[in-house]
């Protein structure tokens, strides 16, 4: 994971009350994520809590599965999004190492499973490559189905 630092203009306090605010679940991502693709006639199902890691989106009839990953807490490489607090350091540090670990643990379950697992990251749902991104993935979902 390549560690850029971000300078941070707000206490710790104000920080923590901000990130305190973030969800887990039926973010803005996973919305379009999952607009998108019941627009394009996929239906599937949300959170999952019985599998590995309770993944995003789930269709079961292509036994796949969707993550929408945040940049920042997923640890993306060479995103602008993706960039440690000046603060804390060794905290964000290590919290996205361990989420990024955390996964790579969930996705080698899951395929031993054998479900197939598809990762979306939030800056590829942008407006100028979100078409883009939704073909990739549906083709890559009827690839395995073929």
């Amino acid at each position: 994971m390549s560690v850029k630092k971000m300078v941070d203009n707000i206490s710790r306090e104000e920080r923590s009350a901000q990130m305190a605010k973030i969800h887990s679940k039926n973010t803005k991502p996973e919305k379009i994520v999952r607009s998108m693709l019941f627009r394009m006639g996929y239906r599937f199902r949300i959170c999952q809590t019985g599998l590995p890691g309770k993944p995003d989106i789930v269709l079961k009839k292509h036994k796949s599965v969707i993550f929408v990953h945040g940049c920042f807490w997923h640890g993306h490489d060479n995103c602008k999004n993706a960039r440690i607090p000046k603060s804390n350091v060794e905290f964000w540090t290590n919290k996205i190492k361990r989420n990024q670990e955390r996964f790579a643990e969930v996705k080698h379950q899951l395929e031993l499973e054998g479900w197939k697992v598809f990762v979306i990251w939030e800056c590829e749902l942008k407006k100028n490559a979100i078409e883009k991104t939704m073909q990739k993935l549906v083709s890559q979902i009827q690839q395995y189905n073929i």
